[in-house]
């Protein structure tokens, strides 16, 4: 049987690498106005600069995700948890007004979740919608009224129960 050394056994040693030249970056230009990124929206219900809803085809209604984003971001600030600046350019005038008065109309120990909006085009250029807010031992209701005001819609009334 072979004799064991009582001296470890030698590694070899990593020898310095001289600084490599850095790979060519490609040329960065200015970005033009086609090359924006696409917008995507955060973790809130709205984020900044999600920009308005904007219809589609003619008599088209805004999308269910966009519908239900809304309705979140208008419960979250009825729980007084989120600031109504943020939703001031999807609401009328007269709806923001009345946001601003309402104040926390929701009392809740966790944050809000909206269900499924319910969809009703009761004319062309209006949409009626209301959502189940579920925030703790108690749900509420929702109510929203949009109009087609040129290219966009905005909210004009809203009701919660």
């Amino acid at each position: 049987m072979p004799e064991l050394s009582p001296e470890p056994i030698r590694l070899p040693r990593l020898l310095p690498v001289p600084a490599a030249v850095p790979a060519a970056d490609p040329a960065y230009d200015e970005p033009t106005p086609g090359d924006e990124a696409p917008r995507t929206y955060g973790s809130l219900a709205l984020a900044r600069g999600g920009g308005p809803l904007v219809i589609g085809p003619s008599g088209a209604v805004p999308d269910e995700r966009r519908l239900r984003g809304l309705g979140q971001a208008m419960a979250e600030i009825l729980c007084g948890r989120r600031p109504p600046a943020t939703v001031q350019d999807r609401l009328s005038e007269r709806a923001y007004g009345e946001l601003i008065r309402a104040g926390k109309m929701i009392d809740t120990p966790r944050p809000p979740m909206v269900g499924a909006p319910h969809v009703q085009q009761s004319s062309d250029g209006v949409v009626e919608m209301c959502l189940l807010v579920h925030c703790g031992p108690r749900s509420h209701a929702l109510a929203l009224r949009l109009e087609r005001r040129g290219v966009q819609w905005l909210v004009t009334d809203f009701e919660t129960a």
